[in-house]
């Protein structure tokens, strides 16, 4: 497990696009934390780090969002809103998780039995500072 205390935004985005530059088709990226935590701000930065040129939003009412403009297609989930796992299968999920692409998936926990044993699972909390962030993740980003 690798514990990052990141100062700013900025930072957060230099994670985010060391991580990208990791990712291969077909990884599957689960984010968690509290709301306003920055989990969309983290997904800005793998998108980056993907090459993505197209304005990232939080796909909340419509659950997932594709972006294809960079190296890998990214297929951004937001799962917050869904009302029960069924909703999983209409949207064809296995497409994405084991397909040709990155997904990045917030609110994960709401999902966890559907994720692929390989999922890069990250925990994002607020630090001691106003700005301060805690990435915890279950795989070694370093190298």
């Amino acid at each position: 497990m690798l514990r990052v205390c990141v100062k700013n935004e900025k930072e957060a985005e230099l994670l985010g696009i060391q991580l990208a530059e990791k990712l291969a088709p077909g990884s599957v990226i689960a984010l968690y934390g509290d709301l306003g935590v920055g989990k969309t701000t983290f997904t800005k930065a793998v998108a980056k780090g993907l090459g993505i040129t197209d304005l990232i939003t939080s796909p909340t009412f419509t659950i997932i969002q594709e972006y294809k403009s960079g190296r890998l297609p990214l297929y951004h989930f937001d799962v917050y809103r869904l009302e029960d796992e069924e909703e999983l299968y209409e949207l064809g999920y296995e497409e994405y998780f084991y397909g040709d692409g990155v997904c990045v998936i917030e609110w994960a926990d709401r999902i966890e039995n559907f994720l692929p044993g390989d999922t890069i699972h990250i925990h994002i909390d607020y630090g001691a500072e106003e700005n301060e962030r805690i990435f915890q993740i279950d795989e070694d980003i370093s190298d």
